[in-house]
């Protein structure tokens, strides 16, 4: 049942992250850009990112869908990849494994799996690992182009 949940948030959340773009792409440009080698990304750890606080793998980079992304951040117990911050861009967290403290607008949450967090553009926020165990979470975001 977790996995459904977690399946079930997670193609909702790449639902609203596509709806979000205007692609003016054609469908013939598509079917040149878009490939299995390039749109299947099976997590290897030799594409991992370091970080301060653990590490980072993109899913999706901005350069593979119109701005698009989807990241897995992995921080270790008692650490946060950055402090609060804002951006532009509005983005969807989504907690896999682990204890977080959520900052959001001043306030501050505990939660742990199968949680989300949506946060607008502009709004400071962050998220923390209060636990003893790794924090795994997904990022979803789309970024400006330039």
């Amino acid at each position: 049942m977790k996995n459904l949940i977690t399946l079930i948030l997670f193609l909702l959340l790449v639902s609203f992250a596509s709806s979000q773009s205007t692609d003016s792409t054609s469908t013939t440009d598509s079917h040149k850009k878009y490939t299995i080698e390039n749109c299947v990304n099976e997590f290897s750890l030799a594409k991992i990112e370091s970080t301060k606080a653990g590490y980072q793998y993109w899913f999706a980079d901005k350069n593979i869908a119109d701005g698009k992304t989807l990241k897995m951040s992995v921080v270790k117990p008692h650490s946060a990849t950055h402090p609060p911050h804002k951006h532009v861009e509005d983005e969807f967290f989504f907690i896999l494994e682990g204890k977080a403290e959520i900052y959001f607008d001043g306030k501050k949450k505990e939660v742990g799996p199968n949680t989300s967090l949506y946060c607008p553009s502009n709004i400071e926020h962050g998220i923390r690992n209060i636990g003893d165990a790794e924090l795994k979470y997904l990022v979803i975001k789309k970024y400006q182009n330039k």
